[in-house]
């Protein structure tokens, strides 16, 4: 079994930390204009285009990055490091779209990989959050197509998004099926744009669907495949949440440690501080543990785990990973003082970002109860332990 790093790998991590650095410098432009300017995002087009990281979960020969599920967490972590949560920009197709027909891949998802086009997954409503199945928008076949009706809550990238992947029933049997629809085909308006904690790149609106006509090339996958595509694109968009959540939490202590070596309270250097050195030590042990296990999980995808297995594993790194890094982030405001309480302070920016992470994609709460179920299904031993391949 081997642990360090492999040259591919390795030489990901720093082609990501080098994009990394490359976006950094627009974060206080971003929160201080709540966005970018439309030149700032074609720059940074311009360098995901240039390292090569485009659509890393897309193959090649569609024109992505190609990556495996480590290789993509690898990258995501470091991409995890900027605020604003900047990391967004980096675009990364929702996998759901790799069950696109040759007509739909050619007209929606390879534009999207090549940063032409972009998209927004359209799955909550008022009453339907970690639930999907009490969502109420509906699809009523009319002729060859579909009527769609139904109010969507949360849609992040729906600002910038120019089509949508929207959950509906299908009437009359309500069954469950994704659709691709141009977010400009009449019926859709933007309900409005809430205001939010943190200062996201992109903006979450909320969408109401009036009597919106598609023909039966906007159906994603098969009628009635609705959940099991939401399912995929959940598991993976958990373990990319951990990544990101340990690269932010990383960036953090890296901060919160430099300033601790300068600052000098009592007489004394906060470095030399008993409860600084504790805050710091815990926050060391959640990130190395937590990485560890992320860059397990990752493997263990790639070698075809079990699905529902690898379901709630990635559940378990999601919920650590984003539990540990909310208190991370808050230690490392606590040893800035009153300066990590400002804004400037990127530490302050992710103290507010990483809030939402035990929230969207399935709340922490939900991950308990993904991974209670499947030890209850089937036991502990392949939730204890590394797959066979």
């Amino acid at each position: 079994m081997e642990f360090a790093l492999t040259p591919r790998l390795a030489e990901l991590k720093e082609r990501a930390a080098s994009l990394t650095g490359k976006i950094m410098p627009y974060e206080d432009a971003c929160e201080n204009d709540n966005g970018l300017s439309p030149e700032a995002h074609a720059a940074i087009r311009e360098e995901v285009l240039a390292h090569g990281l485009q659509a890393v979960n897309m193959p090649v020969e569609w024109g992505g990055a190609g990556l495996s599920v480590l290789e993509q967490v690898v990258v995501q972590d470091e991409l995890g490091k900027l605020t604003n949560a900047l990391w967004d920009a980096v675009w990364r197709p929702a996998n759901c779209l790799r069950a696109c027909t040759p007509e739909q891949r050619e007209r929606y998802l390879v534009p999207d990989i090549l940063g032409n086009r972009r998209d927004a997954v359209a799955i909550t409503e008022e009453h339907a959050g970690s639930d999907p199945s009490r969502i109420t928008t509906t699809a009523t076949r009319d002729g060859d197509g579909y009527v769609i009706n139904g109010e969507k809550w949360f849609v992040t990238v729906g600002d910038v998004a120019d089509f949508l992947i929207v959950l509906a029933y299908v009437r009359p049997d309500d069954q469950p099926t994704m659709f691709l629809v141009d977010k400009d085909t009449p019926g859709i308006s933007v309900k409005r744009t809430p205001r939010y904690t943190h200062t996201f790149v992109y903006e979450h609106p909320e969408f109401v669907f009036e009597d919106v006509r598609v023909g039966p090339e906007a159906v994603l996958g098969r009628i009635g495949e609705g959940y099991d595509l939401t399912r995929d694109w959940f598991t993976e968009e958990r373990l990319m949440i951990a990544a990101r959540t340990i690269g932010a939490a990383e960036r953090a202590l890296r901060l919160a440690v430099d300033w601790a070596k300068e600052r000098e309270q009592g007489g004394d250097l906060l470095i030399n501080r008993q409860m600084i050195q504790a805050y710091i030590a815990d926050s060391v042990t959640e990130i190395a543990t937590n990485r560890a296990f992320t860059h397990q999980v990752a493997w263990e995808f790639d070698q075809g785990g079990d699905r529902k297995t690898l379901h709630a594993k990635a559940a378990t790194a999601k919920l650590a990973a984003s539990e540990a890094s909310n208190r991370i982030v808050d230690r490392c405001l606590q040893i800035f003082g009153g300066r990590g309480y400002m804004r400037e302070n990127a530490v302050e920016r992710l103290w507010r970002e990483l809030r939402v992470d035990r929230i969207w994609e399935g709340t922490s709460e939900v991950q308990r109860l993904v991974i209670a179920n499947e030890t209850a299904k089937r036991g502990l031993d392949d939730l204890l332990s590394f797959t066979t391949g």
